[in-house]
C-alpha cells in the first residue's frame, strides 16, 4: 500500500477488467456502496476526442458513517462521497482513494476526527483485501 499528499492506494498486477469489479465488491464488504461511476477515459473521447489510459473515478458512500457526519456538520456534503480511482499505470491496475482524514481535516471540526479515522480503516481494510485476492 502506498500514501501520498491526499490518499493511499495499491498497484495490482491484474487486468483492469479484473480489478474494476472486485474493488466494487472490497468497498461493499467495508459498508461502502458505489453511488456514482464515471468513466473519464470515455467522457473525456466524447467531448474532447482525447484519449488516455483508462481511468474511472467511483463515489463510494457508507450511510451510517456519511449520516454522522452530516449530523456533526450539514456543510460536509461537498466533500462526499468518498472517491476512488481505478485506473491503468504501467501495464496494472492502480486504485487510489482520497484520504477522508485529509478531506475531512479541511473542515477543522475535531468531532469529524473518530468518524475520519473510521472511515480511512475501512478503506484501508477493501484496499488489503484487494491486495490478498
Amino acid at each position: 500500500m502506498f500514501t501520498g499528499r491526499y490518499g493511499f492506494g495499491v498497484d495490482l498486477d491484474r487486468p483492469f477488467d479484473e480489478v474494476l469489479p472486485k474493488v466494487q465488491e472490497a468497498l461493499k464488504e467495508q459498508g461502502f456502496g458505489v453511488l456514482t461511476t464515471i468513466d473519464v477515459k470515455e467522457t473525456l473521447k466524447q467531448k474532447l476526442g482525447h484519449d488516455m489510459e483508462r481511468y474511472v473515478i467511483l463515489g463510494a458512500c457508507n450511510p451510517p458513517l456519511a449520516h454522522r457526519a452530516l449530523e456533526t456538520e450539514r456543510e460536509v456534503g461537498l466533500l462526499l462521497p468518498c472517491n476512488v480511482v481505478v485506473r491503468e499505470v504501467d501495464g496494472k491496475t492502480r486504485v487510489e482513494i482520497a484520504d477522508p482524514k485529509a478531506m475531512l481535516g479541511i473542515v477543522g471540526n475535531p468531532a469529524l476526527d473518530e468518524l475520519a479515522n473510521e472511515a480511512r480503516a475501512r478503506l484501508e481494510r477493501a484496499l488489503r483485501a484487494l491486495e490478498a485476492a
